[in-house]
């Protein structure tokens, strides 16, 4: 994709007059009310759409132009501000372009943009941009320099950590996936000579000492923009870690919706064995569907040295581990040794070192009775052909027998919490489509609000009668391997070829992403291709604003402990990147379960429009529906009804607070004033004349895979 950008020359007096309001307007007696709203204007790039998920997201309400779609709305000074009881009001508090100036040369609407943005103290971001002139900086040509910057370590400079990114440590790495593929395009180049520009993330010009500006604000003609000059899609972990910042400096640290990073971990199957990976049968004896008839169940089950080293790990990492119960794994093991169960003994006695949610008692099946004479397994059913289901009270047994036992032994438990064996009785496609009718009624029987499901099946959260499910990420540690060798043994088989010997599944399903071009090695391929992999997809998952808990399995922190290398990538690459200020937020399954419901009320309410907000000097007014719980972020030192509102992160305040229908008044602090108009200035003798374009042979270049 290739974008022309162009340049509009308009005087400070010419972009007040093109907005049709007086000059000072916006610094009379009367302040202006400036809603709580973005404008993102787009291209179709990967740019401004990744802008647009960040706000969405986090729950940030913003109107979205497409300039490639035919009978689009028109950008002037009607659609942009108008006057509400006699008041200014600017309709949007930020505005999101693809570039510097998308439009075509003496464009009305970069003319009604750059009025409004003036008039108002309007900030622009520049979603992708070439450095240039009009940009605040060099053509790179003149010592800069264009092209890939995979791999790179960009550095927040200091006014960038005083100001919109202070959350990061310092580094933003720019990822390299694959040495095949041009994944980060951008242009690196220093100021133009006089120019009002602040870079705050740079990145040394290759084959030089000096550092070119990847993000900076650059001030001219009374506006500001945020100078952007590489491209990036949503995912990339490069603008993952620059998008809280991107949001905070054009909204000035004001506006509705929140973004933190989450990390829980929930480990299934404590107390119990899981069966183990055969490498020679390419199955697991044990599981309903390897019925090879050499097929020997051979049991990982951790050891007390286990528990003392999760405790430790918890204590130097600062972290809760969630531990999902089966009961029935000690009592079979006192039953089978004279009343002995060291491993249950030494779990229960640190029992307050973790988090703990009911697994149910044995870890059965508790969907439709499983009819396991076939490959892959099917629902039984009756001769008239109905399928028979697991019983409402055999459900409710494993529920309750399983929390008597936890509570017998001093687990500190949420009763309102439960993971089912293979998250079962909800819908399993292909086999079973509904959920088991007497799921719901056996977990309103025992007062389950939250029900653990799994995201690869069902990503969004739903209601299961009276409880709710809380979708977690299935980690590629397998529950069937306790050592490294074992676990790459069977990625192998799912993720090769069948000429490779491998089971044939990416063969059969090519959008699988995860193929393998040849076998990996036993010795060396779970800490050089898994480990890496699976640390950047978690921890894609914790900087994407995702409360969503990850699960793994107690056998993974047993024998060779295979998942601590990916959980210890996950937390230790994200103490490199973030301040302290920015800590990983560890939330149990409730608390997760209920900030993602009332996410989607919000979010559904504000794509509704009804939800309204605005700022009138250091007053904020929200206007929602009753029973909504609002949501917001703020400067420090914010109040709500002379209580202080939130709670601190990432150097701001943020939280819920419900609405009973009538509009909420929060206050800011007085550090927190709009601030005024950027005085216009005169071009420096180095800006361009007016028309000129970028220099012959020089084309601005986005590279195919940055719409991945």
């Amino acid at each position: 994709m290739k974008r022309t950008i162009r340049t509009a020359v308009l005087t400070v007096g010419a972009l007040v007059a093109a907005l049709g309001l007086p000059a000072g307007t916006a610094h009379a007696d009367t302040e202006p009310r400036v809603d709580l709203r973005v404008l993102v204007v787009s291209d179709g790039g990967p740019s401004t759409d990744a802008i647009a998920a960040e706000l969405t997201t986090a729950g940030t309400p913003f109107t979205k132009i497409d300039l490639t779609q035919a009978g689009r709305q028109t950008i002037d000074a009607g659609f942009l501000a108008d006057t509400v009881a006699g008041r200014p009001r600017a309709k949007f508090q930020a505005v999101v372009l693809p570039n510097d100036n998308p439009f075509a040369a003496g464009s009305t609407e970069m003319a009604a943009l750059a009025a409004y943005e003036q008039t108002y103290s309007i900030p622009q971001v520049d979603a992708y941009t070439y450095a240039r002139p009009e940009a605040g900086l060099q053509y790179p040509v003149y010592g800069g320099y264009s092209g890939s910057i995979d791999g790179a370590q960009a550095a927040v400079t200091t006014a960038g950590k005083a100001g919109p990114f202070g959350y990061l440590d310092g580094t933003v790495p720019f990822e390299d996936n694959d040495a095949a593929v041009n994944e980060s395009y951008a242009y690196l180049s220093q100021p133009v000579a006089g120019a009002d520009f602040t870079p705050y993330v740079e990145a040394t010009i290759p084959g030089q000492t000096a550092k070119g500006s990847l993000v900076g604000e650059y001030r001219h003609d009374g506006r500001r923009e945020l100078v952007v000059t590489f491209v990036y899609n949503q995912y990339q972990q490069q603008f993952r870690l620059l998008a809280r910042g991107i949001v905070e400096w054009m909204t000035g640290g004001v506006h509705l919706g929140a973004s933190r990073n989450y990390f829980a971990v929930h480990v299934d199957d404590v107390f119990a064995a899981d069966d183990r990976w055969n490498s020679d049968l390419n199955c697991t004896p044990g599981d309903v569907d390897c019925t090879d008839p050499n097929a020997t169940p051979d049991p990982i089950r951790m050891t007390p040295a286990d528990v003392d080293h999760a405790v430790a790990w918890e204590q130097d990492k600062n972290f809760t581990l969630d531990f999902a119960y089966n009961a029935v794994g000690s009592v079979d093991q006192r039953e089978d040794n004279d009343g002995v169960d060291l491993l249950a003994d030494r779990l229960i006695a640190n029992r307050n070192q973790f988090r703990w949610i009911n697994h149910t008692y044995t870890h059965s099946f508790l969907g439709c009775v499983q009819n396991t004479a076939v490959v892959p397994w099917t629902c039984a059913t009756t001769a008239g052909g109905a399928t028979q289901w697991i019983s409402r009270s055999e459900i409710s047994g494993e529920i309750s027998t399983n929390r008597v036992w936890g509570q017998a032994n001093g687990l500190p438990l949420q009763n309102d919490e439960l993971v089912t064996g293979e998250h079962s009785g909800m819908r399993i496609l292909p086999q079973q489509p509904v959920d088991n009718p007497n799921l719901a009624p056996a977990l309103a029987d025992n007062g389950i609000g939250w029900l653990g499901s799994d995201n690869s099946r069902e990503p969004v959260q739903r209601a299961v009668g009276q409880a709710t499910t809380v979708p977690r990420y299935p980690m590629n540690v397998f529950y069937n391997a306790g050592k490294a060798a074992e676990q790459v043994d069977e990625y192998n088989w799912i993720y090769t070829s069948r000429a490779q010997g491998g089971s044939g599944v990416c063969e059969d399903n090519p959008a699988t992403t995860t193929c393998l071009p040849a076998p990996l090695s036993t010795s060396t391929g779970y800490a050089d291709h898994i480990v890496p992999l699976e640390t950047r997809i978690a921890l894609g998952h914790v900087l994407s604003n995702d409360p969503k808990p990850h699960f793994i399995h107690q056998s993974n922190l047993a024998e060779e402990r295979i998942a601590y290398p990916v959980l210890d990538g996950v937390l230790g690459s994200y103490q490199d990147l973030f301040a302290t200020n920015t800590p990983v937020v560890n939330l149990r399954m409730r608390d997760i379960g209920t900030e993602l419901k009332r996410r989607a009320a919000w979010q559904s309410a504000v794509q509704a429009g009804q939800v309204t907000a605005y700022r009138i000097g250091t007053a904020v007014t929200v206007s929602a529906p009753s029973g909504i719980q609002v949501t917001a972020t703020l400067p420090t030192g914010t109040t709500l009804g002379g209580t202080s509102f939130g709670t601190a992160y990432a150097g701001a305040v943020s939280g819920w607070t419900p609405s009973a229908g009538t509009p909420l008044t929060l206050t800011l602090p007085a550090s927190a004033a709009a601030p005024a108009p950027t005085a216009a200035r005169t071009a420096p003798a180095t800006d361009p004349a007016p028309g000129t374009r970028v220099p012959a042979g020089v084309v601005e270049q986005v590279p195919a895979t940055a719409d991945n």
